[in-house]
This record gives C-alpha cells, structure tokens and sequence, in this order.
C-alpha cells in the first residue's frame, strides 16, 4: 500500500491558511484538517468554564473533561466538543487569544498531537496551523509558509468577522492580531516558525486563487 502524503501548510493568523488548504484539498481530493480549530476549541472550553487562559494549573486539570473529535465530512474535518459541533464559536477574537494561550502550554500540545497525527497516518491530508511542519508532521511531504502583512491580515478578519455580524472595530482586530503574533512567535514551545524546507509565499497582493 502507498503511504498517505501530507502537505503542511503554516503561517500566522489570517495569511490565508485555511482558504488555500481548503482548495488544494479540494484539487487533489485530500482531507484537510484545520488544526488551530482544535485549539479554539480547548479554549472555547477553558472560556466556557471562566477561567483565566493565564491560569495553566487550572487548565491543565480541566484537559480530562475535554473530548475532541473531528469528523470527515465532505473531505474535511467538522469539529466536536464533548459531542457538540463548534462552528463560528470559535473563531471570535476572544477566542483567538485564548486559543493563542492555551496553545503555549505542552500538555495541550501533547493532548492534540496524537490525534493530528493519527488523522495524517491513516489519510492523504493538507493540515494547517502553526507548528505542522516543524513539529507536528515534521516529514510531511510538501511544506508551505504562508504570510501577509499585519495589516492585510487584519482587514481580511474584519470582513470576516463583520460578515457573521461581530461588531468588533479594525482597530481591535488589528490589535489583537499583532498581540497573537507575538504570542505565537515567542511562546517556547513549538513556535511559529518557517520550517527550513517550507516554501513561503506571501499573501499580502495575492488573491486566493492565485495564492493557489
């Protein structure tokens, strides 16, 4: 039997991850996994039990109460927690810093990493998210960064967010989008980074089609 290939595909938040893993999954009939969804989700829960996303002790001890599943529908992954489906819950800019927070702690990584390479063993995927090709699927078969300006990055959320009737201000997401990057960016375990084999692509004066 063949070995499932994988494509990696990084980069920071709203470079266009998502959209370009979407259609190159779509083209070569791969399944595409969003993996910062899952942390969304974990975060989701943490702000859902009202705590702190500072309070690591606090969040650590919550992990048994999570159960994440994914399921393949349509050739992607729908997201569930504890039974639930997630949807546009966690994709509010509260839920990005959350996300960002709980992201930093190695026992949520340890918590997710298997069941992201459990889904890559078994299936051809395209994964997006921040750490695929330097620590999660480190021998996947193609690698990709991609990146846009901050303030590119930002206007597209906006739209996004203003299309599901979030009320926040560019400014805002701006804002919060330079505080997750330097989160992400500096955070000691599996930081955002160029894999050194990754291909980067900036999205900045691109459109997603010929990001693709």
């Amino acid at each position: 039997l063949a070995m499932p290939l994988s494509i990696a595909i990084d980069g920071p938040s709203a470079s266009g991850k998502s959209t370009l893993a979407k259609a190159l999954a779509e083209k070569y009939g791969f399944i595409y996994i969003d993996t910062g969804a899952l942390y969304r989700t974990v975060g989701l829960y943490v702000h859902e039990l009202c705590l702190s996303s500072q309070d690591a002790e606090a969040i650590v001890a919550a992990l048994p109460e999570i159960h994440i599943e994914m399921q393949l529908r349509d050739g992607r992954g729908e997201v569930y927690l504890n039974g639930r489906p997630v949807g546009d819950e966690i994709r509010t800019p509260v839920c990005s810093l959350y996300a960002s927070d709980v992201s930093k702690l190695p026992e949520v990584r340890a918590f997710l990493l298997s069941l992201q390479r459990d889904i890559a063993a078994k299936h051809n995927v395209v994964m997006d998210g921040r750490d695929i090709g330097t620590v999660v699927l480190p021998n996947a078969d193609v690698k990709i960064f991609l990146t846009a300006s901050a303030e590119v990055r930002a206007k597209r959320r906006y739209l996004e967010l203003q299309s599901k009737s979030v009320s926040d201000t560019y400014e805002t997401v701006l804002a919060d989008m330079i505080e997750r990057d330097r989160r992400d960016t500096e955070r000691p375990i599996a930081p955002l980074k160029q894999a050194p084999d990754a291909v980067l692509v900036d999205t900045s004066e691109l459109s997603p089609e010929e990001s693709v």
